[in-house]
């Protein structure tokens, strides 16, 4: 996979597991999709929430698509 496949995104991170996080770009969680964590690379910022924080998610063209990122 190549630099032009991927995508940058700033999300909205709201659960994660071993293998996946749940995340959104629009701060809500009911419209948050599962993200497996084998296909992203996450960059934290800002300051963390119980539970929530934001992210620039690193994730395929493919993927970011496919959970309506884009």
């Amino acid at each position: 996979m190549t630099r032009s496949d991927l995508v940058d995104l700033t999300l909205h991170i709201h659960a994660s597991t071993d293998l996946a996080i749940l995340a959104s770009d629009d701060g809500v969680e009911k419209t948050a999709t599962w993200l497996p964590k084998s296909q992203i690379e996450i960059e934290r910022f800002g300051p963390e929430r119980p539970g929530e924080y934001e992210a620039i998610v690193t994730m395929p063209t493919w993927l970011a698509q496919k959970g309506n990122f884009i």
